[in-house]
């Protein structure tokens, strides 16, 4: 039997798998039985939480001097990815109810780099490091860079940006609701990144404020997307022709997120981080 929990950060949820000495080796036909919303525990993708230096990429190794603990995420299609806003929040909540970090600010390890988190009221702060616009030459000359085809939609315009994980971003035309869009198939994207990308469609809200569907690589749609968030707000920030330091409110279906440009081509995420069961599984 594995020992498991269960959260969610604004409903985009994980299963947990403490895995704290590195003697557990998830294959890919395991994380899908655990993600399985039919005949697994359900979820978005799954968290090995192993210590850094028990790391199976030299890569990440290299990282346990600033920071214990890995978070070792996957795709609920059992891919490795290389990090999950969201999960990094209840990656910091597992941490914390454990006793295994102190403080009100910690560093863990992801497979894009080394990442702060504070606690804040609401729950967690994560700086997601540096951003980039993947084709900037080209997004600074034509607003966009690559084009999306939703299900049974036209081809629109799209602005790629690389978060440590990289994302199209669609500003949905007039006449286009956010709520009828149909993401059971993924979105085309030309040209086609090498490794996929996560997909996000925005509506704005007002002022410093956006409303956003996501159709993730190896998932889905889901009901929240961290680094969608981040990559939307950033895309809508740099359409506007102001990019300065004020916060972004982004609505996601599973609630509310916050980002906010840093210093240093950085952005943060803020949001909830919820634990919501334990319990043991047979791998």
């Amino acid at each position: 039997m594995t020992r498991f929990t269960k959260g969610h950060g604004t409903e985009n949820d994980f299963v947990l798998v403490p895995d704290l000495e590195g003697t557990l080796e998830l294959t890919p036909a395991q994380v899908q039985r655990l993600a399985d919303r039919h005949a697994g525990l359900g979820g978005d993708g799954v968290i090995r939480v192993v210590r850094t230096e028990h790391a199976v990429d030299d890569s990440v190794r290299a990282l346990a001097p600033a920071a214990e603990w890995f978070m070792d995420y996957r795709n609920a299609d059992g891919s490795l990815a290389e990090m999950c806003g969201n999960g990094t929040r209840v990656f910091a909540a597992y941490l914390r109810r454990e006793g295994l970090v102190t403080g009100d600010s910690f560093t863990i390890a992801t497979r894009a780099g080394v990442k702060t988190i504070r606690v804040t009221p609401q729950g967690y702060a994560v700086n997601l490091g540096p951003w980039r616009l993947t084709d900037e030459e080209g997004a600074r000359r034509d607003g966009f860079d690559i084009m999306v085809r939703p299900h049974h939609g036209k081809p629109v315009p799209a602005l790629s940006l690389d978060l440590g994980n990289p994302h199209a971003v669609v500003m949905l035309p007039e006449g286009i609701a956010l709520e009828n869009l149909d993401l059971t198939e993924a979105p085309e994207i030309h040209p086609a990144p090498t490794g996929g990308a996560n997909v996000e469609f925005v509506r704005p809200v007002g002022p410093g404020h956006i409303s956003m569907r996501v159709h993730e690589r190896g998932v889905g749609e889901t009901r929240s997307c961290g680094t969608g968030a981040a990559a939307a707000a950033l895309a809508t920030r740099f359409w506007s022709g102001v990019e300065d330091d004020r916060p972004w409110t982004v609505d996601v279906p599973g609630g509310r997120l916050t980002v906010t440009p840093l210093p240093g081509q950085c952005v943060e995420l803020a949001g909830p981080a919820e634990l919501v069961a334990d319990g043991d599984v047979t791998l």
